[in-house]
């Protein structure tokens, strides 16, 4: 390896009051990731925006501290984290692969020998010489060679690169503690040929994030159904739907006839149906308070057992507050299961929903 200066944080050490970490948000929504951090930890402090969306941070607790708190109470907006314990300079051509490849050895003492790993590679800029695939690649052959199972769909720990082009940050840590188990948080779907709309990776990912089980049998109530890709998806799970709409559904859903579809508003449905549903759905986009109005109206139509999905539509300016406001207003007929900025949304965030206990 050639002549380094290497900074090692020792944030393996639980003890250790000298954690960093790199937190990755929407870009829109960076700074209120950074307030869900240093509101557990009030010294967190911003060392750098590697990125729109992506923080350097230092804390002042241990790495362990911080996540054992996130997993009793997720965060809204911050949608992965990642430790920091070694910085290498890098100079953006070929010879960074040996350097990052030799520095992953430096993890050994700290790898779980019985816990399968993936390495996780994020570049940040232009001009790269490489792709972060051939990073994954160099570091996933080094580890193997020294002992370490390998498994990028479910591992176990994760070798965390970001790369920028004057500096590379790496860092171990178990894969349930960085929020997601995908680079950045950036879950990634592989797109179906028969897919309608961008919308259905939302859906999807709001199933997986929030743990939800599809119903095995049962009807579903899609809210603002057109042209009906959270429809075509709740069909694929061989359930009836109820898809409402007064705008047009895709042709091989209309001649569905699993697929009701009410050609009304939902403001003008919800009030009069008295139909009860397993999954009630709603992607409309509406100001995030009409939405959570709208989902109360349907909260008599969710069965006891059933939930509830709803995305939030939020303004650019006081993202925070108004979905803050919104999940009060869903409260009042709904157990919150959960509230998250998805990779798949935009200026929302996906609510998912139960029944309220009586």
């Amino acid at each position: 390896m050639r002549s380094l200066e290497v900074v090692i944080f020792p944030t393996m050490n639980n003890t250790t009051k000298n954690t960093q970490i790199i937190l990755t948000a929407n870009p829109a929504a960076g700074n209120l990731a950074l307030d869900e951090i240093q509101a557990v930890v009030p010294g967190a402090r911003l060392r750098q925006w590697l990125a729109p969306g992506v923080g350097w941070v230092g804390l002042d607790i241990a790495w362990t501290t911080l996540t054992r708190h996130f997993k009793a109470r997720p965060p809204m907006f911050c949608r992965h984290v990642c430790p920091v314990q070694i910085l290498i300079p890098l100079k953006q051509t070929a010879a960074d692969l040996a350097d990052l490849a030799e520095t992953s050895s430096w993890f050994l003492p700290d790898f779980d020998l019985t816990q399968t790993c993936s390495v996780q590679t994020r570049l940040i800029g232009e001009g790269w010489p490489y792709a972060s695939y051939n990073v994954n690649v160099k570091l996933a052959e080094e580890l193997a060679q020294r002992g370490i199972a390998l498994d990028v769909r479910q591992p176990a720990q994760i070798l965390s690169v970001v790369l920028t082009p004057g500096q590379a940050y790496l860092g171990l840590s178990s894969a349930a503690d960085n929020l997601s188990d995908w680079a950045g948080g950036a879950r990634r779907f592989k797109r179906d040929e028969a897919q309608i709309s961008r919308a259905e990776f939302k859906l999807l990912e709001a199933v997986e994030v929030f743990g939800l089980t599809w119903p095995l049998t049962g009807a579903v109530l899609d809210l603002g159904a057109a042209p009906g890709g959270w429809t075509r998806l709740l069909r694929q799970h061989d359930l009836h739907v109820v898809a409402v709409d007064p705008a047009n559904l895709d042709a091989r859903l209309a001649a569905d006839p699993a697929v009701r579809h009410i050609r009304q508003t939902a403001q003008s449905y919800l009030p009069k149906t008295r139909e009860q549903f397993e999954v009630i759905l709603n992607d409309m986009r509406l100001d995030a308070q009409d939405s959570a109005r709208l989902m109360l109206l349907a909260a008599k139509n969710l069965r006891a057992a059933g939930w509830a999905v709803v995305t939030l539509k939020l303004p650019q300016r006081g993202m925070g507050q108004a979905a803050a406001a919104a999940i009060e207003k869903l409260g009042k007929g709904y157990e919150v299961l959960g509230a998250r900025q998805l990779f798949h949304n935009r200026n929302e965030i996906t609510v998912a929903l139960s029944k309220a206990a009586n």
